[in-house]
């Protein structure tokens, strides 16, 4: 068992390695495939893990390569949101609300949307 599990840990850490490299090149469809591939690999590793644990004791050492490589997932998480919010922040400037958009008599157009309640 021990060897399996050695397999699959080995699995997750070099998807990770993969990932890491493919978010360092900014590399889209890189970054898409290793995702992915680290998603199923993690997956596994849970699922032998799991089955380890009800047999009998886990190798520490496995168990600690396992949550070295949960702590790099949670550091590319951390990444990818960084990145998004600077992307968000970026087409927020460069597409500006609905509200800043002028109609062709120069003021704001609202689109109809008037202020007043009727009853």
């Amino acid at each position: 068992m021990s060897a399996e599990l050695e397999t699959v840990v080995a699995s997750v850490e070099e998807r990770l390695t993969a990932l890491g490299d493919a978010l360092r090149e900014r590399d889209s469809a890189s970054i898409d495939l290793h995702a992915t591939e680290l998603h199923r690999a993690l997956a596994d590793a849970v699922d032998h893990f799991a089955r380890a644990a009800r047999s009998g004791a886990l190798p520490p050492a496995l168990r600690t390569r396992l949550a070295r490589a949960g702590g790099k997932v949670a550091a590319h998480r951390e990444s990818l949101a960084r990145a998004m919010a600077a992307l968000d922040r970026a087409i927020d400037v460069l597409m500006p609300s609905d509200s800043a958009i002028y109609s062709s008599l120069g003021g704001a157009d609202r689109g109809g949307r008037g202020g007043a309640i009727q009853a």
